[in-house]
Formats: structure tokens, sequence, C-alpha cells
């Protein structure tokens, strides 16, 4: 069976939609990838889309969604991206990635998109990695 992964943050027009659409790159059809957001917005964030663009993923055509229910109980992991999110879903396993805030530090636009990027990659890949050894 394809283990599934549902990636949440708070408006999932950003973290949470790269960490998916990064995850159908790496992992293509060996894992399900979705996204979904505590608070959703009304659209993809423009850098986190050019920023996943200049890796080879299109993330533009995403529309920000909730959180599904059904989707919550039956997806195999449950990820959080950023402090913000938070999920209150009595017997299931979620598990935060605090990803890089590269805004901490004074870096802003597509530079920090880029170091988020990479930082959401790099958790991607080990999690791909761990399911296909699951």
């Amino acid at each position: 069976m394809t283990p599934s992964v549902l990636f949440i943050c708070v408006k999932n027009g950003g973290k949470s939609q790269m960490a998916a659409g990064l995850m159908r790159q790496i992992a293509g059809d060996a894992v399900e990838a979705h996204s979904a957001g505590t608070h959703p917005g009304n659209a993809i964030n423009t850098l986190s889309a050019q920023a996943l663009a200049e890796v080879g993923v299109d993330i533009s055509t995403q529309t920000p969604t909730s959180i599904d229910p059904y989707l919550l109980r039956s997806a195999d992991k449950v990820i959080t991206l950023g402090r913000e999110a938070v999920i209150d879903a009595p017997g299931i396993t979620v598990v935060n990635w605090d990803t890089d805030e590269p805004s901490e530090r004074g870096i802003g636009g597509i530079e920090r998109m880029r170091l988020v990027r990479d930082d959401i990659a790099a958790r991607v890949d080990a999690l791909a990695a761990e399911l296909a050894r699951e």
C-alpha cells in the first residue's frame, strides 16, 4: 500500500504546499502527498511558487484548502511546518518540523524563500527515504 503524508501549515499557501510539491518530485508515485491549512488563505504564496519553480516543481495551480478530517485520520504521517500550525487531534500522532525562518535573521524576499525551500527539501528527502524503507 502506498504511504500517505499530510503536510499542514497555517495558510496552506507556502510551506505545506512546498513540502507536498517536493515530496511529489522526490518520491513520485511511491508516496501520496497532501497539504492543508489550519486557517487557509486565498492563494499560493508567489515567492514560494517561484522558489519551487527554480528546482522544477510547479505549485502555481494549487489552491489552499482546509484540513479534511478523513485525510487527517487516514494519513500515515501528519506533519506540521513551522511553530504556528497547531493540530488538536486526539489519537493522531503529529510531527512538527520547526522549519528555518530566515526572516528572524533579517533575510527576506526570494532569498528567504530559497532557504525555506532548501530546509524543507532536506526534510522531505529524509522522510521519503524513511518511507521507502518501511
